[in-house]
């Protein structure tokens, strides 16, 4: 698939809500149909793991089979609309200067990293970890249960000829972004990947901004 590279035509001074998320952190807000929030790469190649969920049945979560399925693509890029696991259609990618993202490669977490990289590598902070920790302060229906496949903004994972996975470099850049539009209410869950094991952001995580235009 090729790079599929739109911009956008929001200006930033008539955002609602700027915000800068440190590599490591993670977010919870809430978006009413017609909102849109644009992700920021600042620095370049930073991946941003991300989760969606209808916010009036939160059990309803984004369902990357279903997303892929529909666009018969396993990239994500302008246009693409994510659904549910209900085949509810949440949100849709409006623009997008990185040019595709990935939703196979999953969230780092502590057992993932001791496969990948070592048993050493056990303790160190990572995406699971961070998506646990914002649904226990803000959003006590989900559970662990909830942390479904996830999207992986700006995250370069190509696919094989063998049908196998790589984690390679960034295609993203500094001030690349990407905006989704909500098209019912939606929880965004995300977490600004703190991984230092792969070479998706040079070894060296970034901060990204969240900017948000309330419809």
């Amino acid at each position: 698939m090729s790079l599929m590279r739109v911009e956008s035509r929001r200006n930033v001074s008539d955002a609602d809500i700027c915000h800068i998320l440190s590599s490591g952190e993670g977010l919870m807000l809430t978006l009413e149909a017609g909102d849109v929030l644009r992700i920021v790469d600042l620095e370049g190649n930073q991946a941003v793991d991300t989760l969606f969920y209808d916010a009036d049945c939160p059990f309803d979560h984004y369902s990357a089979t279903q997303t892929i399925v529909r666009q018969r693509s396993i990239y994500l890029t302008t246009g693409t609309v994510l659904y549910t696991e209900s085949g509810r259609a949440l949100a849709r990618i409006v623009a997008d200067t990185c040019g595709r993202h990935d939703t196979l490669g999953g969230a780092c977490s502590a057992q993932s990293n001791t496969v990948r990289y070592g048993h050493d590598k056990v303790h160190m902070h990572n995406c699971r970890d961070t998506f646990m920790l914002q649904i226990a302060r803000f959003d006590p229906r989900l559970s662990k249960r909830d942390l479904a496949p996830n999207v992986n903004f700006f995250m370069n994972v190509p696919v094989t000829a063998e049908g196998g996975l790589e984690f390679s470099d960034g295609i993203s850049a500094a001030q690349r972004y990407v905006e989704i539009e909500s098209l019912r209410r939606t929880r965004v869950l995300i977490s600004n990947c703190p991984q230092l094991n792969n070479p998706c952001n040079a070894y060296h995580p970034t901060p990204v901004e969240m900017v948000v235009w309330r419809a």
